[in-house]
């Protein structure tokens, strides 16, 4: 599949796996490579599980398959990192945080990293896994819009 473009704002991320929805969600404890990012059924206050999209260099132009960064909506600094092939969310340098492209599948989205791996949700509570690519459910994903991204974090 080829890569599509996605409007740069503020997400949810729905996790397809059974049950409740479920929602990509940073912990919050940290360990080695920063704070763990999961799948957890929707919270009443949005702070850990609403997450902007956007170009690796803010205020790029918008290129059909081009990558993308992710970071919390309510933390600009804490973008999503990939040590291990295990999703954490982290304050690093933009320049460090992981890179996505969004894929069409049947039922939703896949997100791929800069090393050609999908996003894998396990089960709810479980950390994201980065594998290979295959027709599972588990490695679907929805992106929610919920509005562009706030004025002074382009």
């Amino acid at each position: 599949m080829s890569a599509i473009p996605v409007k740069p704002g503020k997400y949810k991320i729905h996790a397809h796996i059974i049950g409740p929805t479920s929602l990509l969600t940073a912990t919050e404890y940290a360990v080695k490579h920063g704070a763990p990012v999961i799948t957890d059924r929707l919270n009443p206050l949005p702070i850990e599980q609403e997450w902007i999209i956007d170009y690796p260099d803010a205020g790029q132009e918008s290129v059909p398959g081009s990558p993308y960064v992710i970071h919390l909506a309510y933390h600009p600094a804490a973008g999503l990192v990939v040590p291990e092939d295990r999703l954490f969310v982290n304050s690093v340098a933009r320049a460090e945080w992981a890179k996505f492209t969004f894929e069409p599948v049947i039922g939703g989205i896949k997100i791929i990293s800069d090393k050609g791996l999908a996003l894998r949700a396990g089960h709810r509570g479980a950390q994201i896994q980065l594998v290979a690519p295959t027709p599972e459910f588990q490695e679907t994903w929805t992106l929610e819009y919920v509005g562009p991204i706030p004025s002074g974090e382009e």
